[in-house]
């Protein structure tokens, strides 16, 4: 299998452990993260002043020389397809899109095909540098099938290392756009009665519980206060809609970021999503809020009505600070404009 040799010279005062010192002073252009590095170690692909060290912990010293073999990326089974996509940003390390609802991020027994991860295959090629050893893009987070929105994927292996600290960090920048059945509101009695939901000042709902996979249908999570995942979403009303008040446009913001967390933290508030299959609840449209034919169109919305909207992050390589927003989708626009003609 083709090498790739990469050679250098540890810098003055290192970290005493090899894996730490390699991991500060490898040429950022080889693209290796810690934690491959980790394994190239283990694997015996590094010498150090010539001699093969497989101890991560083993010392080193100001000067001495290193080299490492780097097998050189292989291509993935995921077959590429030439599928369109909205490339919001891209360069040597990352790649920002604009996810339309129903694509699914990464092949599945149930999606083998058609996912995003085929679409960036295929638009990708051979800027790819490789991501644990295959020539695959990087996954550091997904968005649900039927959530529309911004996504970043990584094109290297220490691009996909920078990301992912953010991400476990909770340092990401992570705003969306929702539809919710009701007007969340400090004032209200019923909300002050649910366990894990309290208000900030500038009337921001917060929402702190666990979550973890539903007991009785894996295809679900559950709100938990103990076990699970600690997950945190805040919340405030941009615009509300009926009368009575029977709709509000929120925006979302998260602390953590779980599975469907969104989703399941402003149903288990009591205001769930438009148009969620999942955890919408059966909630209906107060009589009489919204003229017939407009209330027609939220009940027969076909997706939750949930848009990642802004995207903010640390550049994994350059260490720049970016921001990237993307406006609404049409279907959710169309929806928000018959709501705004009659209120």
């Amino acid at each position: 299998m083709p090498l790739r040799h990469i050679h250098f010279v540890i810098d003055d005062a290192p970290p005493p452990r090899l894996d730490k010192a390699l991991a500060r002073d490898v040429p950022v252009d080889a693209a290796l993260s810690r934690t491959r590095l980790g394994r190239l170690i283990a694997d015996g692909a590094v010498s150090v002043a010539g001699d093969v060290v497989t101890d991560p912990r083993a010392r080193v010293e100001a000067g001495m020389e290193i080299a490492i073999a780097v097998e050189e990326a292989q291509d993935s089974h995921i077959l590429p397809e030439d599928i369109a996509l909205e490339v919001v940003f891209e360069d040597a390390d990352l790649i920002v899109i604009n996810k339309p609802a129903g694509m699914v991020v990464h092949p599945a027994p149930g999606t083998p095909s058609g996912t995003l991860v085929n679409a960036l295959l295929a638009h990708c090629g051979d800027d790819l540098s490789g991501v644990g050893g295959l020539k695959r893009p990087g996954i550091v987070h997904r968005i649900d099938k039927e959530t529309s929105g911004l996504l970043v994927v990584a094109k290297s292996d220490a691009a996909h290392h920078g990301l992912a600290a953010q991400f476990e960090a909770h340092s990401v920048e992570r705003y969306y756009r929702a539809l919710v059945y009701g007007v969340p509101d400090a004032n209200d009695p019923r909300l002050r009665g649910i366990k894990g939901t309290n208000f900030e000042p500038g009337n921001i709902l917060k929402i702190t519980t666990q979550l973890a996979r539903h007991k009785h249908d894996r295809q679900r999570q559950a709100v938990l206060f103990h076990g699970g995942r600690h997950a945190v979403t805040r919340a405030r009303t941009v615009e509300r809609f009926g009368t009575p008040a029977a709709l509000a446009f929120m925006e979302c913001w998260l602390e953590t970021g779980r599975t469907h967390q969104i989703r399941v933290h402003m149903a288990h508030a009591g205001h769930g999503l438009v148009g969620d299959p999942t955890y919408g609840g059966k909630r209906k449209l107060a009589a009489k809020a919204l003229p017939e034919a407009v209330a027609e169109a939220v009940r027969g919305f076909e997706r939750q009505a949930l848009h990642a909207a802004v995207l903010g992050f640390d550049h994994p390589i350059s260490g720049e600070k970016v921001r990237f927003e993307a406006s609404l989708p049409a279907d959710m626009q169309d929806l928000l404009a018959l709501l705004q003609a009659v209120t």
